[in-house]
């Protein structure tokens, strides 16, 4: 069976990589359509083949980024269109233009998308709209906990025939690199580690986190990735223990901050799965997250220490119990580390994923 598996926008390239290789290991012919990816060097490809098809202009560019980046959408989706007559089945990750790409996406082929955000999460006028216009297109919708299933009929009106639970992978590809160095941003320190990672966006809580760790001694809080708003008032009222990395970092770097961490902290306000998480169940760490979505199936594997979101009080005395609790911390690793290697391995991942596609062939 040949697959396409697209992300024009390339808005996770650690999944996209973790599913082809484990698709590609399956037995299936395998090829990635996604764009160039400016941050960091992507991991080299095992068993499948990457192609950069999607906004190599905008990737050239230094500015107006976003608007090169529209101008090549319509001629470049309509140009995988034609390509995609080569695949048995097309697997999309994300779309850029919602309200463009229902009428955009190709014809004749089975087509599944994973959910990654079930609904948009930073929505305009009419993008919930246009995200249920989208997903009636699709033979398949692939979402990662029973939670975001139940939303997904419930909010985007889906069939439910056509939704499936499959879990998120771990990112084992990551907590197999060697080690390395800390960001030079950050100093080597004895202190116990509390570690939030990835892209910052307001749904992820970090204001409530910051609030939470005013009165926090004895620790450090490391706080990992892009803005994608500006936090600057948050950082100048932060506690002098927190350490900041406001960037994309290399895969060699996160490994060396998820390594040191003595727990990873998910305060976020809204989600379905996260990449973050499934990267902490990779190198089998404790985790304290939101009692929302999926992560709750993980506190239900016993892998992860719920709270309340949107909650200083309650998350500060959690996060308080499990640095004084280092037992309580490895019953969580533990869980972790079996969840990485039983329902949240690739291996697993992929055996669901190659038997949706051959009931859509």
């Amino acid at each position: 069976m040949k697959v396409h598996v697209v992300d024009p926008p390339a808005w996770t390239p650690p999944y996209d990589h973790a599913l082809c290789s484990a698709l590609a290991g399956a037995g299936l012919d395998v090829e990635l359509f996604t764009s160039p990816f400016r941050y960091c060097e992507l991991p080299t490809p095992v068993g499948y083949e990457r192609h950069a098809f999607f906004y190599r202009l905008a990737d050239r560019a230094r500015l107006a980024r976003r608007a090169i980046r529209l101008a090549e959408h319509l001629p470049e989706m309509a140009a995988y269109d034609r390509v995609a007559a080569q695949a048995d089945i097309v697997h999309f990750q994300w779309l850029t233009v919602p309200a463009l790409d229902a009428h955009l996406l190709p014809r004749g082929r089975p087509l599944v998308i994973t959910a990654h955000d079930v609904l948009p999460r930073e929505r305009v006028a009419g993008s919930a709209s246009a995200q249920r216009r989208l997903l009636a297109r699709f033979d398949a919708v692939i979402v990662h906990s029973q939670a975001g299933r139940e939303r997904l009929i419930r909010e985007a009106a889906v069939d439910p025939a056509r939704v499936h639970v499959i879990p998120h992978g771990a990112f084992s590809h990551l907590a197999a690199l060697p080690d390395g160095p800390l960001p030079p941003e950050l100093a080597p320190s004895a202190l116990p580690v509390v570690l939030y990672f990835g892209l910052i966006r307001p749904y992820k809580g970090l204001d409530v986190l910051l609030d939470a760790w005013r009165g926090i001694e004895g620790a450090e809080l490391w706080v990992v990735g892009r803005p994608r708003f500006d936090i600057a008032r948050l950082r100048a009222s932060a506690p002098p223990s927190v350490r900041w990395v406001e960037r994309f970092v290399s895969d060699a770097e996160l490994a060396a901050c998820f390594r040191r961490a003595d727990l990873v902290v998910l305060p976020y306000r809204e989600i379905d799965q996260s990449g973050v998480l499934a990267t902490a169940l990779a190198f089998a760490k404790p985790l304290l997250v939101s009692d929302i979505g999926g992560f709750r199936d993980i506190a239900q594997a016993g892998a992860a220490r719920l709270v309340q979101p949107a909650n200083p009080q309650a998350l500060q005395s959690a996060l308080r119990d499990l640095l004084e609790d280092p037992a309580a911390r490895r019953g969580l690793s533990d869980a972790a580390a079996a969840l990485a290697t039983t329902t949240a391995a690739w291996a697993t991942v992929a055996q669901q994923t190659s038997k949706l596609y051959a009931s859509l062939s």
